[in-house]
């Protein structure tokens, strides 16, 4: 729908119908232009730490357009299923599905066409033509959301081997978590309590080997059950254990803004998906799709593009299981510094 588009019948509620997608469309335009900019900023050789303030701003602007555009759902929520019965005829094969702009947006925060569910038989850019499918595959081959941050999070200051090196810390500090947690299990009296605090350790165990071990995070990575890279898995848990820290403050706003988005936009598609089962039950949906349920499908964490952000608290451990930050990692995170940005060659800038 676009703000051209006509009403087809004399329906009272077929206006509010467009009305209502054409208020998305609108929506959908300001966060394509707000992405653009956070996208252009955070896709430097250097991020200038002095913009990080204005790319959390931009992501708190499009978080709050996403919790309008689902409060939307409410008003056209008033009309019945038998209201919309009488006009739906006329839409032929128009469709959600067919929206140009969103196809833009999912491609542009980084969502991949191996992650996406199937649409019958189709891909989705078969609803797409001329420059509408042109932007949209512009999108998907350019930089995104997704791979800027990942790049970004690549050029933390610490993970450099030859100075702080978190990994190395990280990885001791687990080990000494680990050891405490089997040890007190080993302590456990009752046999049946004693058991299962150890089948915990277990599994405990094995889940911190699926990050410290970078083959296992790659193999989760293959079949889609985590989308970032090792390395900037790395950085991300640097910048949350250290987040007090003065020029990590700003990084970890950022990924909290992130995983926010993610839960917006999750929550946009699971109220939309609520509508339509609503509005027409389990019928196909008007562009052939299998409606409600193709809808509930794009709920999961295959569409949200930051989970393994949200996912890090799996990861933490108390505080005195990690090794305190030394005298020169302070002052690189201190705001002493010249605020040059994350740097592509590891090398910070004092």
């Amino acid at each position: 729908w676009t703000a051209s588009t006509s009403l087809r019948t004399d329906v009272h509620d077929e206006h509010l119908f467009v009305l209502i997608h054409q208020v998305y469309e609108l929506w959908f335009k300001q966060i394509i232009y707000e992405l653009e900019s956070i996208i252009q900023i955070m896709g430097g050789q250097v991020v200038d730490e002095r913009n990080m303030l204005l790319v959390i701003s931009r992501m708190d602007r499009i978080n709050k357009i996403m919790k309008i555009i689902t409060d939307q759902f409410a008003v056209i929520e008033t009309m019945t299923p038998f209201d919309f019965y009488k006009f739906r005829g006329s839409l032929g094969s128009s469709s959600g599905f067919q929206s140009a702009q969103f196809r833009r947006l999912e491609n542009m925060i980084g969502i991949k066409s191996e992650h996406r569910c199937p649409y019958g038989q189709t891909m989705y850019t078969s609803a797409l033509a001329g420059k509408d499918l042109q932007n949209a595959l512009d999108a998907e081959a350019n930089p995104t959301l997704f791979t800027v941050l990942q790049t970004w999070l690549s050029r933390t200051p610490g993970l450099e081997q030859e100075g702080f090196n978190f990994w190395e810390k990280f990885k001791s500090g687990v080990n000494k978590y680990l050891a405490a947690v089997k040890a007190a299990a080993e302590l456990i009296q009752d046999a049946e309590e004693k058991k299962l605090a150890l089948a915990g350790y277990e599994s405990t165990r094995v889940t911190f080997l699926s990050i410290t071990e970078e083959e296992n995070h790659e193999y989760l990575v293959k079949k889609g059950e985590r989308k970032l890279s090792h390395r900037a898995i790395q950085g991300a848990l640097l910048i949350s254990f250290h987040r007090d820290e003065p020029r990590f403050q700003l990084p970890f706003q950022l990924l909290t803004s992130l995983c926010d988005f993610d839960s917006n936009f999750i929550k946009w598609r699971y109220s939309h998906a609520q509508m339509v089962q609503r509005m027409i039950g389990s019928k196909a949906g008007t562009g052939n799709s299998s409606g409600f349920q193709y809808l509930r499908s794009t709920c999961g964490n295959r569409y949200k593009v930051f989970v393994d952000l949200s996912n890090l608290s799996t990861f933490l451990i108390p505080k005195e299981f990690m090794v305190s930050l030394d005298r020169q990692m302070r002052r690189t995170l201190s705001t002493s510094n010249t605020f040059n940005g994350f740097h592509s060659d590891n090398n910070d800038t004092h």
